[in-house]
């Protein structure tokens, strides 16, 4: 036991966790998480990761968009039809209201747009962020399990506030099934969590072993599967984590 424990500690400290999941072939191909920068914090040595890195780049994508959608709505003329640019922004305003009103009520469904729409948006660049020659950081369980987490709280949060003692006691309803009941619970952020993850690093991983197959020589077959697990899965999964959020958020909500 003692042995294992030092060899575990020795094997955390070291360099061997700059790179953390690395699978590299001639090619150079990564299918992993590379460590790029290391710094202290609190007195442990950690590393900026490929992760970091494309998460600040979609959140810097997104948050220039919005800085434009909101500059172009305000510049906007009600008495002129809007433009292409207004058009989309209103369109994906339009879609996400309804895909709330339609899966959480009318009633509670405009409380969770923002959350909703940041969700979705956030998941969908990350997810299709491959097609920029960047590692997405949904392929990366810190990440999806971070955000199953977020849903998992809002969950709770909403299952206290209106159902009251009643979402601790339907627990206990029937008793015999009390273990499955809380077992079911607590597994909700993981199978969200593994769900886009297993999917998006499958993708990742599949496009990794095909570029290191055929090097730099072919280009059109790539784009067709970078089209497939970029863009078509990536964009099924993050329908499916913002139907689950939406799902298991209305289940607490109070007979209307």
């Amino acid at each position: 036991m003692g042995n294992g424990s030092c060899l575990l500690s020795s094997l955390l400290s070291s360099d061997v966790s700059v790179r953390l999941i690395q699978l590299s072939n001639d090619e150079g191909v990564t299918f992993g998480v590379d460590g790029f920068l290391p710094y202290q914090f609190f007195g442990e040595k950690v590393w900026l990761t490929t992760t970091h890195i494309t998460m600040l780049i979609v959140m810097l994508a997104l948050v220039v968009f919005a800085l434009i959608a909101n500059r172009v709505i305000k510049r906007a003329d009600p008495e002129k039809a809007p433009g292409p640019f207004l058009n989309v922004i209103e369109y994906m305003v339009e879609s996400i209201d309804n895909l709330t009103k339609t899966n959480m009520g009318e009633k509670h469904g405009g409380q969770f747009a923002n959350y909703i729409g940041t969700i979705f948006c956030f998941i969908l660049l990350a997810n299709v962020a491959g097609l920029f020659g960047l590692r997405p950081p949904t392929a990366d369980y810190g990440v999806t399990f971070g955000l199953a987490l977020i849903t998992f709280v809002l969950i709770h949060y909403n299952g206290f506030k209106y159902q009251k003692m009643a979402h601790i006691t339907n627990l206990f309803k029937p008793v015999l099934l009390t273990p499955i009941n809380i077992i079911g619970e607590l597994a909700t952020p993981l199978s969200m969590s593994l769900r886009l993850f297993g999917n998006v690093l499958s993708g990742t991983v599949m496009m990794g072993l095909i570029y290191g197959l055929i090097g730099k020589f072919a280009i059109i077959w790539p784009s067709v599967l970078h089209g497939y697990f970029d863009v078509f899965s990536g964009a099924i999964q993050t329908y499916v984590f913002a139907m689950l959020t939406m799902v298991f958020i209305s289940n607490n909500f109070e007979e209307e």
